[in-house]
Protein backbone atom coordinates (compact mmCIF):
# COMPACT_ATOMS: atom_id res chain seq x y z
CA UNK A 1 0.00 0.00 0.00
CA UNK A 2 1.90 3.05 -1.32
CA UNK A 3 1.73 6.36 0.55
CA UNK A 4 3.56 9.71 0.29
CA UNK A 5 6.86 9.81 2.17
CA UNK A 6 5.67 12.61 4.44
CA UNK A 7 2.21 11.12 5.14
CA UNK A 8 1.46 9.75 8.59
CA UNK A 9 0.65 6.00 8.30
CA UNK A 10 -3.02 5.19 8.74
CA UNK A 11 -4.17 2.47 11.15
CA UNK A 12 -4.96 0.32 8.14
CA UNK A 13 -1.48 0.80 6.63
CA UNK A 14 0.20 -0.05 9.94
CA UNK A 15 -1.73 -3.31 10.21
CA UNK A 16 -0.87 -4.06 6.59
CA UNK A 17 2.82 -3.47 7.36
CA UNK A 18 2.65 -5.73 10.42
CA UNK A 19 1.09 -8.56 8.42
CA UNK A 20 3.65 -8.17 5.63
CA UNK A 21 6.52 -8.86 8.06
CA UNK A 22 5.09 -12.20 9.26
CA UNK A 23 6.16 -15.48 7.68
CA UNK A 24 3.85 -16.84 4.95
CA UNK A 25 1.94 -19.86 6.18
CA UNK A 26 2.41 -18.96 9.84
CA UNK A 27 -0.72 -18.30 11.85
CA UNK A 28 -1.53 -14.74 12.91
CA UNK A 29 -3.70 -14.16 15.98
CA UNK A 30 -5.55 -11.06 17.16
CA UNK A 31 -6.13 -10.57 20.89
CA UNK A 32 -9.81 -9.63 20.82
CA UNK A 33 -11.38 -8.05 23.90
CA UNK A 34 -14.47 -6.71 22.15
CA UNK A 35 -13.65 -3.05 22.74
CA UNK A 36 -13.11 -0.41 20.07
CA UNK A 37 -9.37 -0.95 19.60
CA UNK A 38 -9.30 -4.73 19.24
CA UNK A 39 -12.51 -4.87 17.21
CA UNK A 40 -11.00 -2.43 14.72
CA UNK A 41 -7.70 -4.34 14.74
CA UNK A 42 -9.43 -7.59 13.78
CA UNK A 43 -11.48 -5.87 11.08
CA UNK A 44 -8.38 -4.35 9.48
CA UNK A 45 -6.40 -7.58 9.87
CA UNK A 46 -9.03 -9.44 7.82
CA UNK A 47 -8.56 -6.93 4.99
CA UNK A 48 -4.75 -7.09 5.30
CA UNK A 49 -4.84 -10.89 5.07
CA UNK A 50 -6.45 -10.57 1.65
CA UNK A 51 -3.35 -8.68 0.50
CA UNK A 52 -0.89 -10.83 2.44
CA UNK A 53 -2.56 -14.24 2.77
CA UNK A 54 -2.05 -15.64 6.26
CA UNK A 55 -4.13 -17.97 8.45
CA UNK A 56 -5.95 -15.56 10.80
CA UNK A 57 -7.50 -16.40 14.17
CA UNK A 58 -8.87 -14.47 17.13
CA UNK A 59 -8.51 -15.27 20.83
CA UNK A 60 -10.77 -13.79 23.51
CA UNK A 61 -9.89 -14.09 27.20
CA UNK A 62 -12.91 -14.13 29.50
CA UNK A 63 -11.68 -13.11 32.97
CA UNK A 64 -15.20 -13.39 34.46
CA UNK A 65 -14.49 -10.37 36.66
CA UNK A 66 -17.62 -8.33 35.89
CA UNK A 67 -21.23 -8.84 34.77
CA UNK A 68 -20.38 -7.51 31.29
CA UNK A 69 -17.96 -10.42 30.66
CA UNK A 70 -20.59 -12.53 28.90
CA UNK A 71 -21.67 -9.57 26.75
CA UNK A 72 -18.08 -9.09 25.62
CA UNK A 73 -17.85 -12.77 24.69
CA UNK A 74 -21.13 -12.63 22.72
CA UNK A 75 -19.95 -9.56 20.83
CA UNK A 76 -16.66 -11.26 19.94
CA UNK A 77 -18.52 -14.33 18.68
CA UNK A 78 -20.83 -12.18 16.54
CA UNK A 79 -17.97 -10.09 15.11
CA UNK A 80 -15.87 -13.13 14.23
CA UNK A 81 -18.87 -14.86 12.66
CA UNK A 82 -19.54 -11.81 10.50
CA UNK A 83 -15.87 -11.53 9.46
CA UNK A 84 -15.41 -15.25 8.95
CA UNK A 85 -12.56 -15.51 11.50
CA UNK A 86 -12.25 -18.57 13.77
CA UNK A 87 -12.56 -17.49 17.40
CA UNK A 88 -11.13 -19.28 20.42
CA UNK A 89 -12.40 -18.46 23.91
CA UNK A 90 -10.05 -18.78 26.89
CA UNK A 91 -11.77 -18.66 30.27
CA UNK A 92 -9.41 -17.90 33.15
CA UNK A 93 -9.51 -17.60 36.90
CA UNK A 94 -7.76 -14.51 38.23
CA UNK A 95 -5.85 -15.01 41.46
CA UNK A 96 -6.09 -12.59 44.35
CA UNK A 97 -2.78 -11.33 45.70
CA UNK A 98 -0.75 -8.42 46.97
CA UNK A 99 0.25 -7.34 43.43
CA UNK A 100 -3.29 -6.17 42.70
CA UNK A 101 -6.15 -7.27 40.46
CA UNK A 102 -4.81 -5.66 37.29
CA UNK A 103 -1.43 -7.40 37.57
CA UNK A 104 -2.95 -10.80 38.25
CA UNK A 105 -5.45 -10.38 35.41
CA UNK A 106 -2.57 -9.56 33.08
CA UNK A 107 -0.70 -12.69 34.19
CA UNK A 108 -3.79 -14.84 33.56
CA UNK A 109 -4.26 -13.26 30.14
CA UNK A 110 -0.65 -13.88 29.11
CA UNK A 111 -0.89 -17.49 30.27
CA UNK A 112 -4.02 -17.89 28.13
CA UNK A 113 -2.23 -16.44 25.10
CA UNK A 114 0.67 -18.87 25.66
CA UNK A 115 -1.73 -21.83 25.71
CA UNK A 116 -3.46 -20.84 22.49
CA UNK A 117 -0.75 -19.20 20.34
CA UNK A 118 1.93 -21.68 19.31
CA UNK A 119 5.67 -20.90 19.16
CA UNK A 120 6.57 -19.33 15.83
CA UNK A 121 3.18 -17.65 15.47
CA UNK A 122 2.35 -13.93 15.76
CA UNK A 123 -0.04 -12.24 18.18
CA UNK A 124 -1.34 -8.77 17.28
CA UNK A 125 -2.26 -6.49 20.19
CA UNK A 126 -4.26 -3.26 19.91
CA UNK A 127 -2.49 -0.98 22.40
CA UNK A 128 -1.99 2.56 21.06
CA UNK A 129 -0.19 5.83 21.81
CA UNK A 130 -2.51 6.77 24.68
CA UNK A 131 -1.92 3.38 26.33
CA UNK A 132 1.81 3.91 25.91
CA UNK A 133 1.67 7.41 27.39
CA UNK A 134 -0.47 6.26 30.33
CA UNK A 135 1.89 3.36 30.99
CA UNK A 136 4.90 5.65 30.97
CA UNK A 137 3.30 8.15 33.37
CA UNK A 138 2.10 5.38 35.67
CA UNK A 139 5.55 3.79 35.78
CA UNK A 140 7.14 7.15 36.55
CA UNK A 141 4.69 7.87 39.35
CA UNK A 142 5.50 4.49 40.85
CA UNK A 143 9.21 5.27 40.80
CA UNK A 144 10.06 2.72 38.11
CA UNK A 145 13.41 2.77 36.39
CA UNK A 146 14.21 3.07 32.71
CA UNK A 147 12.74 -0.32 31.81
CA UNK A 148 9.39 0.52 33.37
CA UNK A 149 9.29 3.98 31.81
CA UNK A 150 10.02 2.48 28.39
CA UNK A 151 6.58 0.88 28.59
CA UNK A 152 5.62 -1.46 25.73
CA UNK A 153 7.77 -2.45 22.75
CA UNK A 154 6.20 -2.37 19.31
CA UNK A 155 7.55 -5.83 18.61
CA UNK A 156 9.13 -8.43 20.84
CA UNK A 157 9.83 -12.12 21.06
CA UNK A 158 7.94 -13.76 23.89
CA UNK A 159 8.30 -17.46 24.71
CA UNK A 160 9.06 -18.19 21.08
CA UNK A 161 6.08 -16.18 19.86
CA UNK A 162 6.13 -12.74 18.25
CA UNK A 163 3.99 -10.06 19.93
CA UNK A 164 3.30 -7.07 17.69
CA UNK A 165 1.65 -3.78 18.61
CA UNK A 166 1.27 -1.90 15.30
CA UNK A 167 -0.55 1.14 16.74
CA UNK A 168 1.78 2.57 19.37
CA UNK A 169 2.16 5.71 17.24
CA UNK A 170 -1.61 6.14 16.77
CA UNK A 171 -3.86 7.96 19.25
CA UNK A 172 -7.08 6.62 20.68
CA UNK A 173 -8.95 9.47 18.99
CA UNK A 174 -7.57 8.49 15.57
CA UNK A 175 -8.69 4.89 16.08
CA UNK A 176 -12.14 6.06 17.15
CA UNK A 177 -12.47 8.14 13.97
CA UNK A 178 -11.43 5.14 11.86
CA UNK A 179 -13.93 2.85 13.59
CA UNK A 180 -16.78 5.32 13.27
CA UNK A 181 -16.01 5.91 9.57
CA UNK A 182 -16.36 2.18 9.02
CA UNK A 183 -19.59 1.93 10.98
CA UNK A 184 -17.93 -0.49 13.37
CA UNK A 185 -19.72 -1.65 16.51
CA UNK A 186 -17.99 -2.47 19.77
CA UNK A 187 -18.62 -2.72 23.52
CA UNK A 188 -17.22 -0.24 26.04
CA UNK A 189 -15.84 -1.83 29.18
CA UNK A 190 -17.80 -0.40 32.15
CA UNK A 191 -14.76 -0.79 34.43
CA UNK A 192 -12.85 1.72 32.29
CA UNK A 193 -14.98 4.48 33.82
CA UNK A 194 -13.94 3.64 37.39
CA UNK A 195 -11.34 6.25 38.36
CA UNK A 196 -10.53 4.23 41.45
CA UNK A 197 -8.07 2.46 39.15
CA UNK A 198 -4.90 4.50 38.65
CA UNK A 199 -4.80 4.01 34.90
CA UNK A 200 -8.41 5.17 34.52
CA UNK A 201 -7.67 8.29 36.56
CA UNK A 202 -4.79 9.10 34.23
CA UNK A 203 -6.98 8.41 31.18
CA UNK A 204 -9.99 10.48 32.20
CA UNK A 205 -8.48 13.28 34.28
CA UNK A 206 -4.73 13.69 33.71
CA UNK A 207 -4.39 12.99 29.98
CA UNK A 208 -7.24 15.37 28.95
CA UNK A 209 -5.63 18.13 31.04
CA UNK A 210 -2.28 17.52 29.36
CA UNK A 211 -3.88 17.43 25.91
CA UNK A 212 -5.66 20.73 26.59
CA UNK A 213 -2.27 22.39 27.08
CA UNK A 214 -0.21 20.20 24.73
CA UNK A 215 -2.48 18.71 22.03
CA UNK A 216 0.12 16.14 20.95
CA UNK A 217 0.88 15.01 24.53
CA UNK A 218 -0.03 11.35 23.98
CA UNK A 219 2.04 11.08 20.80
CA UNK A 220 5.01 12.87 22.34
CA UNK A 221 4.99 10.75 25.48
CA UNK A 222 4.67 7.60 23.38
CA UNK A 223 7.67 8.69 21.31
CA UNK A 224 9.64 9.35 24.51
CA UNK A 225 8.77 5.86 25.74
CA UNK A 226 10.10 4.45 22.47
CA UNK A 227 13.38 6.34 22.90
CA UNK A 228 13.67 5.13 26.48
CA UNK A 229 13.18 1.61 25.17
CA UNK A 230 16.16 2.07 22.84
CA UNK A 231 18.25 3.35 25.74
CA UNK A 232 17.23 0.38 27.85
CA UNK A 233 18.24 -2.00 25.04
CA UNK A 234 21.68 -0.35 24.85
CA UNK A 235 22.13 -0.66 28.61
CA UNK A 236 21.15 -4.32 28.35
CA UNK A 237 23.91 -4.81 25.78
CA UNK A 238 26.40 -3.12 28.12
CA UNK A 239 25.26 -5.29 31.02
CA UNK A 240 25.69 -8.47 28.98
CA UNK A 241 29.19 -7.39 27.90
CA UNK A 242 30.05 -6.75 31.55
CA UNK A 243 28.67 -10.14 32.57
CA UNK A 244 30.77 -11.89 29.93
CA UNK A 245 33.87 -10.01 31.11
CA UNK A 246 33.19 -11.36 34.62
CA UNK A 247 32.94 -14.95 33.43
CA UNK A 248 29.47 -15.12 31.91
CA UNK A 249 27.78 -16.99 34.78
CA UNK A 250 24.75 -14.99 35.93
CA UNK A 251 24.24 -17.34 38.88
CA UNK A 252 27.74 -16.82 40.31
CA UNK A 253 29.45 -13.43 40.08
CA UNK A 254 33.02 -12.74 41.29
CA UNK A 255 32.62 -10.20 44.08
CA UNK A 256 36.00 -8.47 43.72
CA UNK A 257 35.50 -7.86 40.00
CA UNK A 258 31.94 -6.64 40.53
CA UNK A 259 33.08 -4.21 43.25
CA UNK A 260 35.66 -2.76 40.86
CA UNK A 261 32.78 -1.39 38.76
CA UNK A 262 31.12 1.94 39.43
CA UNK A 263 28.02 1.79 41.61
CA UNK A 264 25.61 2.38 38.68
CA UNK A 265 27.24 -0.45 36.72
CA UNK A 266 27.00 -2.71 39.76
CA UNK A 267 23.25 -2.08 39.87
CA UNK A 268 22.97 -2.64 36.14
CA UNK A 269 24.92 -5.89 36.34
CA UNK A 270 22.89 -7.33 39.20
CA UNK A 271 19.56 -6.47 37.63
CA UNK A 272 20.69 -7.99 34.34
CA UNK A 273 21.97 -11.13 36.06
CA UNK A 274 18.64 -11.55 37.86
CA UNK A 275 16.76 -11.29 34.57
CA UNK A 276 19.13 -13.86 33.04
CA UNK A 277 18.24 -16.14 35.96
CA UNK A 278 14.50 -15.45 35.52
CA UNK A 279 14.45 -13.92 39.00
CA UNK A 280 12.57 -10.76 39.99
CA UNK A 281 14.95 -7.84 40.30
CA UNK A 282 15.44 -6.66 43.88
CA UNK A 283 13.72 -3.43 44.97
CA UNK A 284 16.03 -0.43 45.12
CA UNK A 285 16.45 -0.51 48.92
CA UNK A 286 17.32 -4.23 48.92
CA UNK A 287 19.73 -3.75 46.04
CA UNK A 288 21.53 -0.93 47.86
CA UNK A 289 21.68 -3.00 51.04
CA UNK A 290 23.21 -5.89 49.11
CA UNK A 291 25.87 -3.68 47.51
CA UNK A 292 26.69 -2.11 50.88
CA UNK A 293 27.10 -5.54 52.51
CA UNK A 294 29.44 -6.69 49.74
CA UNK A 295 31.86 -3.99 50.91
CA UNK A 296 32.23 -5.82 54.23
CA UNK A 297 35.16 -8.13 55.01
CA UNK A 298 35.41 -11.22 52.84
CA UNK A 299 34.35 -13.76 55.49
CA UNK A 300 31.21 -11.86 56.51
CA UNK A 301 27.93 -13.68 55.92
CA UNK A 302 25.91 -11.89 53.25
CA UNK A 303 22.32 -12.94 52.67
CA UNK A 304 19.79 -10.51 51.19
CA UNK A 305 16.34 -11.75 50.21
CA UNK A 306 13.44 -10.17 48.33
CA UNK A 307 10.16 -11.57 46.98
CA UNK A 308 11.10 -14.29 44.49
CA UNK A 309 14.88 -14.13 44.90
CA UNK A 310 17.88 -13.97 47.20
CA UNK A 311 21.62 -13.31 47.06
CA UNK A 312 24.36 -15.01 49.10
CA UNK A 313 28.13 -14.53 49.19
CA UNK A 314 30.50 -17.48 49.58
CA UNK A 315 34.15 -17.99 48.74
CA UNK A 316 34.48 -14.70 46.90
CA UNK A 317 31.40 -15.16 44.73
CA UNK A 318 27.89 -13.74 44.82
CA UNK A 319 25.20 -16.34 44.17
CA UNK A 320 21.80 -15.25 42.82
CA UNK A 321 19.16 -17.81 43.71
CA UNK A 322 15.48 -18.57 43.78
CA UNK A 323 14.24 -18.91 47.37
CA UNK A 324 14.94 -22.39 48.71
CA UNK A 325 11.90 -24.55 49.28
CA UNK A 326 11.32 -25.65 52.84
CA UNK A 327 11.80 -29.37 53.46
CA UNK A 328 10.23 -31.38 56.26
CA UNK A 329 13.13 -32.09 58.62
CA UNK A 330 11.45 -35.39 59.62
CA UNK A 331 11.17 -36.73 56.07
CA UNK A 332 12.73 -40.15 55.52
CA UNK A 333 12.24 -43.08 53.18
CA UNK A 334 13.16 -46.75 52.95
CA UNK A 335 15.38 -47.57 49.96
CA UNK A 336 17.21 -50.55 48.48
CA UNK A 337 20.02 -48.35 47.15
CA UNK A 338 19.21 -48.96 43.48
CA UNK A 339 15.53 -48.39 42.75
CA UNK A 340 14.26 -44.94 41.69
CA UNK A 341 13.38 -42.83 44.70
CA UNK A 342 11.35 -39.61 44.74
CA UNK A 343 12.53 -37.12 47.37
CA UNK A 344 11.26 -33.64 48.33
CA UNK A 345 14.13 -32.29 46.21
CA UNK A 346 13.24 -34.39 43.18
CA UNK A 347 14.24 -37.84 41.92
CA UNK A 348 17.31 -39.46 43.45
CA UNK A 349 20.23 -39.11 41.02
CA UNK A 350 22.48 -41.72 42.66
CA UNK A 351 22.69 -45.38 43.52
CA UNK A 352 24.47 -46.68 46.62
CA UNK A 353 25.73 -50.24 46.17
CA UNK A 354 27.48 -52.48 48.73
CA UNK A 355 30.65 -54.35 47.70
CA UNK A 356 30.13 -57.27 47.30
CA UNK A 357 26.60 -56.65 46.08
CA UNK A 358 23.80 -57.81 48.37
CA UNK A 359 20.22 -56.92 49.19
CA UNK A 360 20.11 -54.02 51.60
CA UNK A 361 17.52 -51.98 53.41
CA UNK A 362 18.56 -48.35 53.76
CA UNK A 363 16.95 -45.30 55.33
CA UNK A 364 17.36 -41.95 53.55
CA UNK A 365 16.97 -38.74 55.52
CA UNK A 366 18.34 -35.21 55.84
CA UNK A 367 21.56 -34.26 57.54
CA UNK A 368 21.06 -33.21 61.13
CA UNK A 369 24.65 -32.28 62.05
CA UNK A 370 27.49 -34.10 63.78
CA UNK A 371 27.43 -37.19 61.50
CA UNK A 372 30.63 -39.04 60.55
CA UNK A 373 31.39 -41.44 57.70
CA UNK A 374 34.15 -44.07 57.53
CA UNK A 375 35.71 -43.50 54.09
CA UNK A 376 38.02 -46.08 52.46
CA UNK A 377 41.66 -45.06 52.93
CA UNK A 378 40.76 -41.95 54.93
CA UNK A 379 39.24 -43.26 58.10
CA UNK A 380 36.37 -41.57 59.89
CA UNK A 381 35.53 -38.15 58.48
CA UNK A 382 33.07 -35.48 59.59
CA UNK A 383 30.28 -35.09 57.07
CA UNK A 384 30.57 -31.32 57.48
CA UNK A 385 34.22 -31.50 56.36
CA UNK A 386 33.36 -33.73 53.41
CA UNK A 387 30.77 -31.20 52.23
CA UNK A 388 33.25 -28.34 52.60
CA UNK A 389 35.86 -30.25 50.61
CA UNK A 390 33.30 -30.98 47.90
CA UNK A 391 32.55 -27.26 47.55
CA UNK A 392 28.93 -27.50 48.69
CA UNK A 393 27.74 -24.00 49.71
CA UNK A 394 26.57 -23.71 53.32
CA UNK A 395 22.92 -23.14 52.39
CA UNK A 396 22.88 -26.45 50.47
CA UNK A 397 24.53 -28.61 53.14
CA UNK A 398 21.30 -29.29 55.02
CA UNK A 399 19.74 -30.43 51.74
CA UNK A 400 22.10 -33.36 51.11
CA UNK A 401 20.62 -36.82 51.61
CA UNK A 402 22.29 -39.31 53.95
CA UNK A 403 21.79 -43.08 53.66
CA UNK A 404 21.87 -45.28 56.76
CA UNK A 405 21.99 -49.04 57.21
CA UNK A 406 20.57 -49.46 60.65
CA UNK A 407 22.53 -47.05 62.86
CA UNK A 408 25.52 -46.86 60.51
CA UNK A 409 25.94 -44.01 58.00
CA UNK A 410 26.94 -45.60 54.67
CA UNK A 411 26.62 -42.77 52.19
CA UNK A 412 26.47 -39.02 51.71
CA UNK A 413 24.66 -39.17 48.39
CA UNK A 414 26.49 -37.45 45.57
CA UNK A 415 29.53 -36.82 47.79
CA UNK A 416 31.04 -39.95 49.33
CA UNK A 417 30.34 -43.59 50.19
CA UNK A 418 31.42 -45.53 53.26
CA UNK A 419 34.15 -48.13 53.15
CA UNK A 420 32.73 -51.22 51.42
CA UNK A 421 30.20 -49.19 49.42
CA UNK A 422 30.28 -47.28 46.14
CA UNK A 423 28.27 -44.46 44.61
CA UNK A 424 27.11 -44.64 40.99
CA UNK A 425 24.90 -42.32 38.93
CA UNK A 426 21.34 -43.54 38.66
CA UNK A 427 20.92 -45.05 35.14
CA UNK A 428 18.78 -42.79 33.00
CA UNK A 429 16.35 -45.62 32.29
CA UNK A 430 15.79 -46.01 36.05
CA UNK A 431 15.21 -42.35 36.86
CA UNK A 432 11.74 -41.14 37.70
CA UNK A 433 10.32 -38.78 35.08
Amino acid sequence: MARPNNARPTPEALVDDALATTSPGRCVWVALSGGLDSSLLLTLAVAACRRHPRPLYAVHVNHDLQPAAEAFERHCRALCSRLGVPLFIERVTVACGERGLEAHARDARLAAFARRVAPGETLLLAQHADDQAEGMLLAGLRGSGLRGMAAMPGRREWLGRCMVRPWLSVTRAALAREAEARGLRWIDDPSNADEGFDRNYLRHTVMPALAARWPSAATSLSRTAEQLGESDALLEELAEETLQTLGGDAACLPVADALALSRPRQRLLLRHACRQRSLPTPPRARLESLLDQLQARGDAQVHVAWPGGEARRWRGCLYLLAPLELIDSDWEAEWDGCAPLETPLGPMAWQLIPDPSRRVRLTVRRRQGGETLRVAGRGRRDVKRLLQEAGIPPWQRERVWLAWEGETLVGVLGIAAAEGWRLAPMPKDNRLS
